[in-house]
């Protein structure tokens, strides 16, 4: 289950930033280019990332 939560955390982390960085114009190529709420949609993912890795690797007592 820890793997499993470590890769989910870490493939929100890559998605929510090329997210945001097609969503803030800087990623081009896409129809999520330049458009904010995708720049919001991958902050909300990197944060849902975060989550998974800090659950993943807390120390079980």
């Amino acid at each position: 289950m820890r793997i499993a939560l470590n890769v989910s955390g870490v493939l929100c982390l890559l998605v929510g930033c090329v997210w945001i960085l097609q969503g803030i114009n800087i990623l081009p190529g896409s129809f999520m280019t330049g458009q904010t709420k995708w720049a919001i949609y991958g902050g909300l993912l990197v944060v849902a990332g975060i989550g998974l890795l800090i659950s993943a690797n807390r120390r079980r007592v």
